[in-house]
């Protein structure tokens, strides 16, 4: 598998979906993207039916961590909130999705319990809390090409100075990619940029409804933004779907009025990789032992 600086040095610019379970990142494998980002705003919608507001645990998102990197062959950067405690908890995370096969972690800034970077009233630790988990982050890697992007969100809780402030504090310390989030306006998004050293590779988050004026990977990269997360489309698509069929069900007793828009059982099966598992079982039923 390749890492995240391998896929970066080929690249201008690295789309990330954000994928929730595993049958959204093997879709979002299937449609060519190179690498995937979990997220937690997905995560918390699809398995607990919450908004993003803190109510998702260490322990489920590592548990969907696990399933996702079971079933892809592409990179999966998971989102890890502030790390769920101090710098043990980070450490012990990092190390966690190490075992799980990600490639990498979004750590962020916020006061614990956080909440969506595009939701109001949030607010971020010091700056001196957040170096020492940042730091702690980066050492439980040991050695390997885990990729640690360090994120603020300070624009929305301070300002813009104090983010971007942070943002080269977080690249002085090491953080494989920086991530200011929600931005207000392409203005902003260049300042960030301009003020963040040329090096570093710097994110990019496209919510639809968020922040932040919602850009196609290639401007974002021409524009200096070498990792674009797409976080919610995924989950909204689904939620929408899902909200159309069950609504057709409900009405008329039959799935007939969505009919066209529904993915066919075959085609959901090979997705799911039925054809595989059926070859492996004739194989398995005919075999002859030897001896």
């Amino acid at each position: 598998m390749a890492s995240i600086a391998s896929l970066l040095a080929a690249e201008g610019a690295l789309a990330l979906p954000g994928v929730y379970d595993a049958l959204s990142a093997r879709l979002a494998e299937r449609a060519g993207f190179r690498a995937l980002f979990l997220s937690g705003f997905g995560v918390s919608a699809a398995r607990l039916g919450r908004p993003d507001f803190g109510f998702l645990g260490r322990a489920e998102m590592l548990d969907a961590a696990r399933q996702v990197c079971a079933v892809v062959s592409v990179p999966v950067i998971v989102d890890v909130d502030t790390g769920w405690g101090g710098i043990f908890n980070v450490e012990a995370v990092v190390t966690e999705l190490i075992r799980a096969g990600a490639a990498g972690c979004f750590l962020e800034d916020q006061v614990f319990p956080k909440r969506c970077g595009h939701m109001r009233g949030k607010r971020v630790v010091p700056l001196d809390e957040y170096l020492p988990k940042l730091r702690a982050a980066l050492r439980a890697r040991d050695g390997t090409a885990f990729h640690v992007t360090a994120r603020t969100d300070a624009r929305a809780a301070v300002g813009l100075d104090e983010a971007i402030a942070r943002a080269r504090a977080f690249a002085d310390a090491g953080a494989d990619a920086v991530f200011v989030e929600a931005p207000e306006s392409v203005d902003e998004m260049a300042r960030v940029r301009a003020a963040v050293p040329a090096a570093t590779t710097l994110v990019a988050n496209m919510v639809e409804g968020g922040r932040t004026p919602v850009r196609d990977t290639a401007a974002l990269g021409a524009a200096g933004h070498r990792l674009v997360v797409q976080p919610v489309t995924g989950i909204l698509a689904a939620a929408h779907a899902l909200q159309t069929a069950y609504a057709a069900l409900a009405r008329d007793g039959t799935s007939a009025a969505v009919g066209d828009r529904l993915l066919g059982f075959d085609a959901l099966n090979g997705v799911l990789g039925l054809d595989a598992l059926y070859a492996r079982e004739a194989a398995l039923l005919t075999d002859t032992p030897r001896g």
